[in-house]
């Protein structure tokens, strides 16, 4: 069995850090949003993707060097407060599946947030970035999903993945994969499970801890072992 697990938001808390950038951003730009919100429409997305949407909302255009500022300001803040989840460690202490990352981020910002967090060495060299594989299409496109399967010689009945965002979870089950929600980092919000089920998730955690069981339930219930 591979485990396929997204990196913001499920293994590091740096979907809160990206939301507070974001939500300084667009204020300045005149939108009316609050963080909840602005987590709950845009977790996992890109940047630019993101800004996309904003300036369709707002009617529009925007600064050409918005993402780029949005970057920056990340990258900084990233250095200065980025924490793993609670109980990654110990989730992947317990667990001995092949695993690997797949991730929206591109690959020098995965290998920065986790070299922060005392996790690169727990998944490299299986890190993938949809933005640097395939065509290039970030989640909720599977393409990500399927590079890593067909790279670690899985197939996608045999892979579960582990995702925060809807888009993540739209991405993995269009690739054939089925996925566990997680709902315990800080960007969590009301209605965060529901939305996760909804895109497609066949249960959801608010703990790390329990993820490894979760896997194995997962296994029995479709009768697909390791």
């Amino acid at each position: 069995m591979l485990i396929i697990f997204d990196c913001d938001g499920v293994l590091v808390d740096s979907e809160i850090i990206a939301s507070e950038v974001n939500l300084e951003l667009v204020k300045d730009l005149g939108m009316d949003i609050t963080l909840d919100e602005l987590s709950q429409r845009y977790s996992g997305l890109t940047a630019e993707l993101i800004f996309a949407q904003v300036a369709e909302e707002l009617a529009k255009p925007l600064p050409d060097d918005l993402a780029q500022r949005s970057d920056e300001m990340l990258d900084a803040a990233l250095q200065q407060s980025l924490q793993a989840v609670a109980g990654v460690h110990d989730m992947l202490d317990a667990m001995d599946d092949a695993r690997c990352i797949c991730s929206n981020s591109t690959t020098a910002r995965l290998e920065q947030n986790l070299k922060l967090t005392n996790l690169l060495d727990r998944f490299r060299p299986h890190i993938y970035s949809a933005l640097e594989v395939r065509q290039k299409l970030p989640k909720p496109s599977p393409d990500v999903f399927l590079h890593a399967a067909e790279t670690l010689g899985s197939t996608p009945a045999q892979t579960i993945v582990i995702e925060d965002s809807s888009h993540g979870v739209e991405g993995a089950v269009a690739a054939g994969m089925r996925v566990i929600g997680f709902v315990g980092a800080s960007h969590s919000y009301a209605g965060h499970a529901e939305k996760l089920m909804d895109a497609g998730a066949e249960t959801t955690v608010h703990n790390l801890s329990d993820v490894p069981a979760t896997v194995e339930a997962l296994k029995s219930w479709s009768g697909v072992g390791a």
